[in-house]
């Protein structure tokens, strides 16, 4: 008889996750730049930093099966966002609607402020 041996897990958990640097938060509109929506805007629903990815409403929409979990819940296909890659969408400035690049600067009191390229005026946060 065989000695029972166990699967190695999917991912290799010696090295660390790289969470990437984002330069886009939930909350912001961002214009897409490359793809197949390419010049088309939307908000950020869901930043995903792991796989340096973002959901952006209205981008990249995929088709769902959806199976009926309860007696009321009904199932069917839905029409969702999938995630993008972060680098295919550039962010907003909300003074003049363009696109920008964004840099950041930290204040006297340490907090950490997104500033415009374009225009150097500060980006705020919309926390939700």
């Amino acid at each position: 008889m065989k000695p029972l041996v166990y699967r190695k897990a999917k991912r290799d958990r010696t090295k660390p996750v790289v969470r990437h640097q984002m330069h886009v938060t939930k909350g912001d509109t961002v214009r897409v730049m490359r793809g197949a929506n390419k010049g088309k805007e939307g908000l950020v629903l869901r930043v995903l930093p792991k796989r340096n990815r973002v959901v952006v409403d209205g981008i990249n929409l995929v088709k769902k099966h959806r199976k009926p979990t309860s007696a009321e819940d009904q199932g069917g296909i839905i029409t969702m966002p999938a995630p993008i890659h972060a680098s295919n969408v550039m962010l907003l400035d909300p003074k003049s609607g363009e696109p920008t690049r964004v840099k950041r600067q930290k204040d006297k009191d340490g907090s950490v402020e997104r500033l415009s390229v374009k225009t150097g005026r500060p980006i705020p946060r919309k926390r939700t």
